[in-house]
């Protein structure tokens, strides 16, 4: 199993603020949801790689990643923004709330955050955006989230250790602090690789004759889940599908080729094409259109990656219904100017080769974490699974995180699953009791227009596109 690096400093940071009843335990080491495969080498982490080149449909494949120059040209430019912002804001507020008007949209909660980031990277492991937690259930109460090791009652406390219990921003507005436990919990113990076996998964894994979302989708290393079936907006409009750039790229060989199920070489498996594009990290204000901290070095982890399908791969064995779910919704686009609950609190659900067909909540948005180097790094979705189930297992990457629709509306796909925390890491929501899996995701909307992809979502729009191919 190849780790992803949450890569926090376990620092034994101590906090409280007027939350007592929220706790949240996150795992520093936060697990690419990817499995190696039988008899086989962990694979490498992704180095930079090809920057500065122009994608299209003869280069394949195309690594997206931040180059130095506009790094260096970001870092007066963000200076200066945050300059502008404090001029008549008042300082952080201890022990009584604002006057102004309180937060109410995801893009004033991230500026919050940005604009108090130095005191919040001071006291704390890591930061997210949504309501307050209490015992376990969200509130309606806009807040930023703040992850410290251990929480005490602020009588133990030094009054510097203390952080606020709102936190005023630009033009007066204003949000809590909800102060949550981040908790290791040491090494995982030994889990079968497969926990969930089933009709349903047993069809991903190759059973059944068509693939589509949620299906098994195998490199030479590893294997992970298909996200969705996709196009491209440049060239001659490929047809191909989505999932994540740690399932489908492996610079320890020339060609990145993905299989169904399995690589002739480990298993029974046809090969449907090789990446063509992909994405492992981008600067926030390329990413959100801000820049979401003060830190120069900020880092948005997409993970994506490309693959048209081959032309000697029977397309007609693909489908856009998605086993267990049925046909999907057009993608839920995340406007940050829109209401906080237009997204935290959202019912969500996904079909993933390894867990099947799961149900979550979206609790949190936009994680914020530094890593020992300093360096920030920010992750779109925090989904917690229903009754302390998991939303995830190792496989399950690159899964499809779809909105539930009401009335039978179709479900409309919001995000990709990019990690987890298995039995390591875990959500301690309410005291007393067991603490609870969570799994992270990448925004799909802002990544399809990353990588220049259109989400195909009915099978008459497949068959369309496959005539004139």
């Amino acid at each position: 199993m190849t780790l992803g690096a949450w890569g926090q400093r376990f620092i034994q940071a101590a906090a409280s603020s007027e939350s007592e009843d929220s706790a949240l335990d996150l795992e520093r080491n936060h697990h690419c949801n990817h499995l190696t495969l039988p008899s086989s080498s962990t694979p490498s982490p992704l180095q930079p790689f090809t920057l500065n080149i122009q994608h299209a449909e003869s280069n394949a494949p195309f690594f997206s990643w931040p180059t130095l120059s506009r790094l260096n040209d970001a870092v007066e430019d963000r200076a200066n923004y945050f300059g502008n912002l404090q001029k008549g804001v008042l300082p952080e507020t201890v022990g009584r709330l604002p006057s102004g008007q309180q937060a109410s949209t995801l893009l004033e909660l991230m500026t919050i955050r940005a604009f108090h980031s130095k005191i919040l990277r001071r006291f704390s492991l890591g930061t997210a955006v949504g309501f307050r937690i209490s015992r376990g259930v969200l509130t309606n109460v806009p807040a930023i989230l703040v992850f410290v090791a251990r929480k005490v009652h602020r009588q133990w406390l030094n009054p510097m250790q203390c952080l606020p219990s709102a936190l005023e921003g630009p033009g007066g507005v204003w949000c809590d602090v909800d102060v949550v436990e981040f908790q290791y919990y040491g090494a995982p113990a030994a889990t079968p690789k497969e926990q969930v076996y089933n009709e349903l998964v047993d069809g991903l894994r190759g059973s059944d004759p068509c693939i589509g979302s949620g299906s098994q989708v195998a490199s030479q290393e590893t294997y992970g889940t298909l996200g969705a079936i996709v196009k491209s907006r440049t060239g001659n409009n490929q047809v191909g599908f989505l999932t994540n750039r740690h399932v489908a790229v492996d610079l320890d060989y020339p060609s990145q080729k993905m299989f169904h199920p399995l690589p002739p070489s480990l298993g029974p498996g046809v090969y449907l094409g090789a990446v063509e594009r992909a994405t492992s990290f981008i600067t926030d204000d390329q990413w959100y259109g801000i820049f979401a901290g003060t830190n120069p070095e900020t880092f948005v982890r997409a993970d994506g990656a490309f693959i048209p399908f081959a032309e000697d791969f029977n397309t007609n064995n693909v489908t856009t219904v998605i086993k267990g779910i049925g046909e999907i919704g057009n993608v839920h686009v995340i406007d940050l100017q829109s209401p906080i609950d237009s997204l935290i609190g959202k019912q969500v659900v996904k079909v993933g080769r390894s867990s099947g067909y799961t149900n979550g909540t979206i609790m949190a948005y936009a994680l914020e974490y530094n890593d020992e180097k300093g360096i920030c790094f920010l992750t779109d979705f925090l989904v917690i699974g229903e009754n302390q189930q998991t939303f995830d297992l190792e496989g399950d990457s690159g899964s499809l995180i779809l909105l539930t629709g009401p009335n039978g509306q179709k479900p409309r796909p919001v995000g990709i699953i990019w990690g987890g925390t298995a039995n390591r890491g875990r959500l301690k929501l309410i005291a007393g009791q067991e603490p609870e899996n969570w799994t992270s995701g990448v925004d799909l909307g802002r990544l399809l227009d990353l990588l220049e992809l259109d989400l195909i979502t009915s099978n008459h729009e497949l068959e369309g596109l496959q005539l004139f191919s």
